[in-house]
């Protein structure tokens, strides 16, 4: 199958080609930038290096995507989500866990209204 184009860095004034939205050496900035001034330092003590090693672990034993496989479809995981935010009182038990592609993530997040602070009501479709 063949792949998309690669597109011109998003990074002001960087002529790099890259797959995704950032060159290699631009995505580091735009992580540091993120961590440092637009994360919530709660957030920061929730995902810390015990989550990590959760996280790596729960992708080992589960490599795809649990979602998609419900559907036949084999898709690499790249994400762990919490099926129960930690914000609303969830943990890093394995049985609050999924594997999901970034599709799937994104798709459930969209739905839920947390991503991009927009609430979509189910029967309207009007965004509040």
């Amino acid at each position: 199958m063949p792949r998309k184009p690669k597109r011109p860095c998003s990074f002001p004034g960087c002529p790099n080609l890259t797959e995704g939205r950032y060159c290699e050496k631009h995505q580091k900035i735009i992580a540091r930038r993120y961590e440092k001034y637009e994360r919530s330092p709660g957030t920061k003590k929730r995902y810390g290096r015990t989550w990590k090693k959760s996280r790596d672990a729960y992708v080992a034993s589960h490599p795809l995507c649990e979602l998609c496989l419900k559907n036949g479809r084999y898709v690499v995981a790249e994400e762990v989500h919490h099926k129960k935010p930690l914000a609303e009182g969830g943990t890093h038990d394995w049985n609050n866990l999924i594997a999901l592609c970034k599709a799937c993530h994104a798709r459930i997040h969209a739905q839920r209204g947390d991503r991009w602070h927009l609430k979509v009501t189910r029967k309207s479709g009007n965004v509040k």
